[in-house]
């Protein structure tokens, strides 16, 4: 056997090969692992399951009950007490540099696998191979990495061994609820990292992610672009995945004047969109000419406060709540449509008795909205009256 393996590859081909194994192993993890297991916005053709099952077990040797655990305990206490990998809760530096531990920390809490890992596959090779001799499938990929490329095989080996750990466990859990842009005001700190998901599968979209959990695609503005989605349209068009969920869009009716059930309906469904819209309809036309009166470089000014205004207010620190109560007092207006937004929100997250009590408290908001005077709010409520959704789920290929 050559001193370069039994392929005995150039360097560049090498690289190039190296690249390849650990995209496939990131699309593995948000194909396979995240959007069909964890979150069931899609089903997959057994043996294309199977293929990245045996991926996985190859390159990193996580146990698809143990992954989809972790994950779905994170959503379920995501930035509290109990979220195994929150830089909220961790501090981003021993996320980004220790979060492959604190995923071990994850999986060795066996009551919450078994009660988070519902649903995963449980075959004779899942029981007796791949849960079984975890680490004897990345000892496996070390040989084929040597015999096949010879010394380029151990650094190889070594690549794909900090791949997930640095780009997923790190970048995505760490960055992803720390610094980035943010489409949707979610309650937790997520993230979109870029707007372009190519490195790691599309995953840098994460405060798209959290906005809507059960949705296949990951991209939500006409200009973001989601790999992952790409490898699944694919699947699809070949019979080899059927997706099952994606996030709801709103659009509004023509004439439709009165709050019903299907607004009512529409207006929790697609919360995250109507808040969206609501910050850029109404609070950065007003905050602009509440605020660009007097001061100069009004534009930037109006536009950091709108921002402020937009967020949730248990995200905000001390100084930003100060900021907030200093904007507030200078504009009656604003006032006005920040308590409104705030009551917007109090309508999707009150337990009412029954859905005619929220459809009261909506029918209530507009009509209130409607009379403050404010052209920007009450245009915002008029629209309002005619949402619905299209269909989020997609179809059968």
């Amino acid at each position: 056997m050559s001193f370069y393996g039994l392929l005995d590859l150039p360097l560049w081909q090498v690289v190039i090969i190296t690249l390849l194994f650990t995209h496939f192993t990131i699309i593995a993890v948000t194909v396979f692992l995240h959007r069909s297991q964890a979150h069931r916005a899609l089903t997959l053709h057994p043996a294309v399951m199977h293929i990245f099952r045996f991926w996985l077990w190859l390159t990193t040797s996580m146990v698809t009950k143990e992954w989809v655990a972790v994950h779905r305990k994170h959503h379920a206490h995501c930035e509290r007490e109990g979220d195994p990998h929150s830089p909220q809760v961790f501090g981003i530096k021993r996320v980004f540099w220790q979060g492959a531990e604190l995923y071990g920390i994850g999986t060795s809490d066996r009551e919450s696998v078994e009660r988070y890992g519902f649903g995963t596959p449980d075959d004779w090779v899942e029981r007796n191979v791949y849960s079984r001799f975890t680490w004897q499938g990345v000892g496996l990929m070390l040989i084929l990495d040597l015999a096949l490329f010879g010394v380029y095989g151990i650094t190889m080996w070594a690549v794909q061994m900090l791949w997930i750990p640095v780009l997923a466990a790190g970048v995505i859990n760490g960055i992803g609820h720390y610094r980035g842009y943010r489409n949707f005001e979610t309650q937790d700190a997520s993230t979109n990292i870029v707007p372009w998901g190519v490195l790691i599968g599309g995953e840098e979209l994460h405060n798209n992610h959290h906005a809507f959990p059960s949705s296949a695609r990951l991209s939500a503005r006409w200009w973001e672009f989601d790999i992952g989605w790409l490898y699944i349209r694919l699947l699809s068009a070949v019979g080899l995945a059927r997706v099952k969920k994606l996030a709801p869009q709103p659009r509004f009716i023509e004439g439709k004047s009165s709050v019903d059930l299907d607004t009512l309906k529409a207006l929790l469904v697609g919360r995250m969109h109507v808040i969206r819209s609501f910050s850029i309809e109404v609070l950065r036309p007003v905050t602009r000419q509440e605020l660009c009166r007097s001061e100069r470089h009004c534009r930037l000014i109006a536009r950091r406060a709108a921002r402020l205004l937009g967020k949730e207010s248990h995200r905000l620190d001390e100084q930003a709540r100060l900021r907030l109560e200093q904007i507030l007092a200078q504009s009656h207006q604003l006032r006005v449509v920040y308590q409104f937004r705030q009551r917007l929100r109090d309508i999707w997250e009150r337990k009412a008795p029954s859905q005619e009590a929220l459809l009261h408290l909506l029918q209530e908001w507009c009509q209130q909205a409607e009379s403050t005077g404010i052209q920007a709010l009450e245009n915002f409520s008029r629209n309002l009256r005619g949402l619905a959704l299209v269909p989020a789920v997609a179809s059968t290929r």
